[in-house]
């Protein structure tokens, strides 16, 4: 509705656009803003993209029909209620982008009458105003709930009653299906509730197929936790375009002539950094840390910055890698592939004779990568000492500087004392046809550990030198165990025979030396379990707060921008303070290389928000190589394993398999018809008749009675005695069909333990 008083003509100025949104009593589309102002011809024309420039900067979002500010609501919106606060209704949007990263706001909602005849999890469709205590909204419309989808697969029963067997441990209960929806049985499926109760009917809304064929395993997990895995049109349209971006040799860093090698995984399906060093003649090194220039392609409020925002992260399965950008840049342009000219950051280290990092410097370069090289590649050259080795590039020297100058990092880091557990790794190897080839513990070589320790100083460099130009830092924290936890490993230990001062000074070396005055194997591996249960969990924040388990001060992500949203902040932050800026592109493409305004102003929003997608993909990583762990398991119902029990519950206790993992539940029932009394301090279960102990770490053969490879579940008995579990195998619309997952014949090819890999 166009105001009494019509402005001036011309086109408005973005407060003015702000003003008229913010106190229009209908919504505000660009049709609405254009007669208000009186625009017509080109004027509209200028609007459009002035609209675009406001979004981008992150002051207004929406649709053109309909705009808000930033930050703020539309006139009319969905909101849900998520709390009831003295019979008043608190809601949030029911609809809050994931890529904006800010925290929804919290909005009264004003019901007539007294007390609040709305409940948490309504929604609620309503008129929504901002005021000065915050925002409140008047209810317009009771919607009918939207509920959360299930995963499961069909099955039928003795009377040809289809159910829905869900594909998440956690759920112990099949639904009746009151609506196929065109699905098979043994189909997975994703289906919604049609009641409100527990124990309501659900109807399939999607069939995605065969739940045992290959990649079935991370389709499973991407639909379970909502991991974003299709780019838009507009998404994939902006990283073509950006891809074409020419690099400018004039303002970039010419560091072509130098043979840096990119040291990698064998199956890694992106490279990121890469590394060089030389003696510098004073017994120390120069090195050199290059790291892909994502900042120069992805800018801030394009649309694939936007979808990053949104990932966060990268998220690895055996069988796929769902990137945080389109493949374009992820697997080709921003990738530092051998001997081609790629863009970089490049992280300058002096480092001394003892390993102490003494400066550094950032440019912007232009790199080629002389060799990508597989860890066991690059460790076998060094151990065989010999300049002819099949397919290499570089001559052995390369390597023998980066391992000379690796042993000085070693010795500094030595000193610092960082945290050192053994944390295992699971590989899984697939075969040509999707099928698992192998799993096994990935082997911890010193090629890793060289890779490393560079990249740790490169990330200490960059955390120092946005802290020198009093710049914006997302550093990564990790901080010292809490004191309930450090209580709980007191009395633990004591169980032992061991003290743990808490009146002392609590590092990373304290729980070393303990680990290492452990002589008997078994106790040391009850005691690291519990050392590892007492850390916190690592996550980015604005305000440091230093890294417990590395012993550092000053710590960011750096090094890998590819794949995480995190580091790809710390190199615009790095673009400001240094003035790295390169030439704005030509054509509609966002200009800047460094931070949005919007993310200058608050990084505590987006640092919640990428910590929150991490532990996402960390969990959906994890339950995806239980479950083809499993798999390959079902194979071998039956037969007995050597296990360490990993956790103790009073319903029973937890064990994985030495050198493979799967946890799976030993439940007390089984153990025998003796009373079982659990100490929660010690973390044991006893008999009280016959004396017999099961203990966090403690290692016993056992027997496998179930493995259910779409839940990744596993669960053993004891080898001799006690009672026995029913082995109730693969649902029955999948027997049969899964074996093809596990080799020939159903059967594994191997199993062997590669190793231990520290943290």
């Amino acid at each position: 509705m166009p105001s009494k008083k019509r402005p001036a003509p011309g086109l408005p100025t973005r407060k003015q656009i702000l003003d008229f949104i913010q106190n229009s009593p209908v919504p505000a589309g660009k049709r609405e803003i254009a007669r208000e102002f009186g625009l017509k011809g080109q004027e509209k024309i200028q609007l459009k993209t002035l609209l675009k420039d406001m979004a981008e900067e992150g002051l207004i979002d929406g649709k053109r029909t309909a705009f808000h500010r930033m930050g703020g609501l539309p006139k009319v919106t969905v909101l849900r209620v998520i709390d009831i606060d003295e019979g008043e209704a608190i809601a949030v949007p029911d609809t809050w982008q994931a890529e904006d990263a800010t925290p929804p706001p919290r909005i009264r909602l004003v019901e007539k009458g007294r007390g609040s005849a709305l409940k948490k999890g309504d929604r609620v469709l309503s008129r929504t105003e901002e005021t000065a205590t915050g925002w409140r909204a008047f209810p317009m419309k009771k919607l009918v709930l939207r509920s959360e989808q299930v995963l499961g697969v069909v099955e039928f029963d003795g009377a040809g009653k289809p159910w829905l067997a869900p594909v998440d441990k956690r759920i112990r209960n099949s639904s009746p299906i009151s609506d196929l929806g065109g699905a098979e049985p043994g189909e997975l499926v994703l289906a919604e509730p049609v009641g409100r109760s527990a124990r309501a009917a659900v109807k399939v809304t999607q069939v995605l197929g065969e739940p045992l064929a290959p990649k079935a395993f991370s389709l499973i997990a991407i639909h379970k936790h909502g991991i974003p895995n299709v780019f838009t049109e507009d998404t994939l349209g902006e990283a073509e375009r950006m891809a074409r971006l020419p690099l400018s040799q004039e303002q970039r860093e010419d560091l072509r002539h130098l043979p840096i090698v990119a040291i990698d995984p064998s199956d890694a399906r992106d490279h990121d950094d890469a590394i060089w060093a030389q003696p510098d003649g004073q017994g120390g090194f120069e090195a050199l840390v290059a790291i892909a220039d994502v900042s120069f392609y992805v800018r801030p409020g394009g649309e694939i910055d936007r979808e990053a925002r949104r990932r966060g992260n990268s998220v690895y399965f055996p069988d796929r890698v769902v990137p945080m950008l389109p493949e374009v840049l992820s697997a080709d342009v921003c990738s530092l592939r051998a001997g081609e000219d790629r863009a970089a950051i490049a992280c300058h280290l002096k480092i001394d004779g003892g390993g102490r990092v003494t400066d550094w410097r950032f440019t912007r370069a232009i790199v080629r990568i002389a060799e990508v090289i597989a860890y066991e590649e690059a460790q076998a050259r060094i151990d065989r000492n010999a300049e002819e080795v099949a397919g290499g590039q570089v001559d052995l020297v390369v390597l023998q500087n980066l391992w000379a100058c690796w042993k000085t990092l070693a010795a500094a880091r030595a000193k610092r004392d960082p945290l050192e557990l053994e944390l295992p790794e699971r590989r899984v190897k697939l075969d040509e046809k999707g099928r698992i080839a192998e799993i096994a513990i990935r082997e911890r070589l010193d090629a890793h550990r060289v890779v490393e320790d560079f990249m740790i100083a490169a990330n200490v460099a960059a955390a120092k030198a946005l802290e020198a130009k009093v710049a914006p830092v997302v550093y990564r924290l990790h901080e010292p165990p809490s004191r309930e936890k450090l209580v709980a490993l007191k009395d633990y230990l004591a169980t032992f025979g061991r003290k743990l001062a808490l009146g002392q000074v609590i590092t990373p070396g304290l729980f070393n030396r303990m680990l290492k005055d452990i002589a008997d194997e078994s106790e040391k591996a009850l005691i690291m379990e519990a050392v590892l249960r007492s850390q916190t969990q690592a996550y980015y924040g604005p305000r440091n707060e230093g890294h417990f388990g590395l012993a550092l001060g000053s710590y960011a992500h750096f090094t890998s921008p590819i794949r995480r949203y995190a580091d790809l902040l710390v190199h615009r932050a790095l673009v400001d303070a240094y003035h790295l800026e390169q030439p704005r592109p030509e054509g509609d493409l966002p200009p800047t290389t460094g931070l949005s305004e919007r993310d200058r102003e608050d990084l505590g929003r987006i640092s919640e928000a990428i910590s929150a997608a991490e532990r996402r993909a960390m969990e959906a990583e994890r339950e995806t190589i239980d479950r083809y762990v499993a798999a390959w398991l079902s194979a071998r119902v039956g037969e007995v394993f050597s296990t360490r029990i990993t956790g103790v519950r009073k319903f029973g206790f937890f064990a994985t398999i030495v050198g493979l993992g799967g946890d799976g539940l030993v439940p007390v029932s089984t153990l025998g018809d003796e009373r079982f009394a659990y100490d929660e301090k010690a973390h044991t279960l006893a008999g009280e008749e016959t004396g017999a102990t099961y203990a966090v770490g403690q290692i016993l053969p056992l027997r496998l009675a179930e493995a259910n490879p779409l839940t990744g579940a596993l669960k053993f008995e004891l080898q001799e005695g006690g009672g026995r579990i029913e082995p109730r195998g693969k649902p029955q619309a999948l027997k049969k069909r899964g074996d093809h997952l596990a080799g020939k014949r159903g059967r594994p090819a191997n199993i062997r333990h590669q190793g231990r890999r520290k943290r």
